[in-house]
């Protein structure tokens, strides 16, 4: 399960990081948009960045770029106690460099990556597990139990219930969210709007549900996901809640971080049949 995790995780890191290199020194450059300042204004004066001591727009390409290789061979599976590591650093790093421009998936995307540094996230779907003579990459390799596989899943998961109960409550001193008129107010947005979907005010029903089933799914899921009769359930309903905040909202990469997360709750035997499943050597 961290195999798949970390090439999720990576891909993720990979493309969001691509995309400062589009405007890499407009934005995080010494004279870029985004002041040092605002480190000391939005966030912790004691927040770092590697960045930071980089002027030259051509080096700060240079560093960017061998960031880039790390987030990669990361992905891949190559020396993940260290890039795993590195990767976790890279994550914090740009965080901080770009406070002021930030959202919630870059907070997703740094705990993930530090929890995947804990575990022995490269022994599955990984170049490591090739070179061990694993037949197919698609296969894992049968390990046996680890302590630090256990605490890093267990530390995804405990964060994730974390951040759904806080984001829960918080929406609960919010009327709208009791009165059912919550998810109009998204949706009718044009600031995040990227489908029309102010049909929806012609069904008013379908909108009061749709903001409490979003409210009651947050605030529960600290109690639901961990049963095994109710997980299931969960997961199911995490699926068109993210992806509809991705698709009407425009959030796609915060949506699938978000999927991603919940991954940590799927069922590792539940993953490794189906792997078997498409393997015809297994």
């Amino acid at each position: 399960m961290l195999g798949l995790i970390r090439i999720c995780v990576g891909l993720m890191v990979l493309y969001t990081h691509l995309v400062w290199t589009l405007e890499l020194s407009t934005f995080l450059g010494a004279d870029g948009m985004i002041p040092v300042e605002y480190r000391a204004l939005l966030g912790s004066p004691l927040a770092w960045s590697h960045l930071d001591w980089f002027s030259s727009s051509t080096m700060l390409m240079v560093v960017h770029v061998v960031g880039l290789i790390v987030v990669l061979a990361f992905t891949l599976g190559i020396s993940t106690r260290v890039t795993g590591i590195l990767t976790a650093l890279l994550v914090i790093s740009y965080a901080n460099r770009g406070i002021g421009s930030l959202f919630g998936l870059d907070q997703i995307t740094a705990f993930l990556t530090l929890y995947l540094a804990i575990g022995n996230s490269g022994d599955a779907f990984s170049i490591k597990s090739w070179l061990t003579k694993n037949p197919d990459l698609r296969s894992p390799t049968p390990h046996s139990p680890s302590v630090l596989n256990n605490l890093s899943i267990r530390l995804m998961q405990v964060h994730l219930c974390v951040v759904y109960l806080f984001a829960g409550l918080g929406k609960c001193q919010g009327v709208s969210w009791w009165n059912g008129e919550a998810i109009w107010g998204a949706l009718a947005s044009y600031e995040y709007q990227t489908l029309d979907m102010t049909w929806m005010a012609e069904h008013l029903w379908l909108v009061n549900l749709l903001t409490l089933v979003t409210l009651a799914f947050e605030v529960g899921y600290i109690a639901l996901i961990w049963p095994r009769l109710t997980r299931p359930l969960m997961l199911l309903l995490a699926i068109p809640l993210h992806l509809g905040i991705g698709i009407c909202m425009g959030m796609m990469t915060f949506a699938l971080i978000m999927l991603i997360a919940n991954l940590a709750f799927v069922p590792q035997a539940w993953v490794e049949e189906r792997f078997k499943r498409v393997d015809p050597s297994g």
